[in-house]
């Protein structure tokens, strides 16, 4: 891989990661659409790096929320824990269904379901979800809404996201809508709630690129990758949070399902 390659593929991340467009079918289909094969070890350490990219986003972004939920950590369990305390209960149990799926079928989805076509099939399938959540009921709710059914279902859709082309933030913002919640509100909760997964996926993938060698000059490639995806990660966090206060997720369902199409397309081609 081409050090423009890299800034291309971290920026792709930094942004998809965040937008409800999916990264992961954007990594797949730009990989395939410009015929970037590379070889595993080097595409297991570019997939931590801007994984890691990504990670550092979130929680630059949301640190006073971060630093919040750590000194509430004692207060977790009592019958009336603090805001801070009753939002970490919360991603804790969201972040319980995604610890399953990975755990039950990593490697089915690792092997089976990273293709062009699975990736075209769920943006369609998203976007039609996400079209429905615009058009249904009022959407009133604050992030201390959330009870523990909320967060699961929540997790539930985080979970869905492992499938290429669902979109972690596309799901759980589409289920939060569908709750009742906010835009604005169901994105900051899913955004705090990528970061146990995130954190999870990218040890587990460090791990397994221990005793893997890489190519000569992987350093510069890598880095490019990780300051990359962070700083577009970033910005792009800032934007869409903005974005969606006031705006509707029409334009991003209409993207996928043009996505969705090209790849259609694409594939009938090849």
């Amino acid at each position: 891989m081409s050090l423009p390659a890299a800034v291309l593929l971290g920026a792709i991340q930094g942004l998809t990661e965040f937008l409800p467009v999916s990264s992961s079918a954007h990594l797949i289909l730009a990989r395939a659409f410009f015929g970037w094969e590379l070889p595993p070890a080097f595409g297991l350490a570019f997939d931590v790096a801007v994984h890691v990219g990504t990670l550092a986003a979130i929680m630059a972004f949301f640190r006073a929320e971060i630093v919040a939920m750590a000194r509430s950590l004692p207060g977790v369990f009592a019958a009336r824990p603090s805001p801070s305390a009753q939002l970490l209960r919360q991603i804790a149990i969201g972040t319980i269904p995604v610890v399953i799926v990975a755990l039950a079928f990593s490697d089915f989805i690792e092997q089976v379901l990273r293709t062009p076509a699975v990736a075209a099939g769920a943006l369609a399938f998203g976007a039609v979800l996400m079209l429905a959540a615009e058009r249904l009921g009022p959407r009133s709710l604050a992030e201390d809404s959330i009870g523990w059914r909320e967060a699961l279902l929540i997790g539930c859709a985080q979970a869905s996201a492992l499938i290429p082309g669902m979109s972690r933030s596309g799901s759980t913002i589409t289920i939060g809508m569908f709750l009742g919640l906010r835009r604005d509100a169901a994105a900051r909760f899913t955004f705090l709630l990528a970061i146990p997964a995130m954190l999870a996926a990218a040890a587990k993938e460090t791990l397994a690129l221990v005793e893997m060698p890489l190519p000569p000059g992987s350093a510069s490639i890598l880095t490019a990758g990780i300051l990359v995806s962070a700083a577009v990660g970033y910005v792009t966090i800032k934007f869409f949070l903005r974005f969606l206060a006031g705006n509707k997720l029409d334009a991003f369902a209409a993207y996928r399902l043009l996505l969705a199409g090209v790849t259609v397309a694409w594939l009938l081609k090849h």
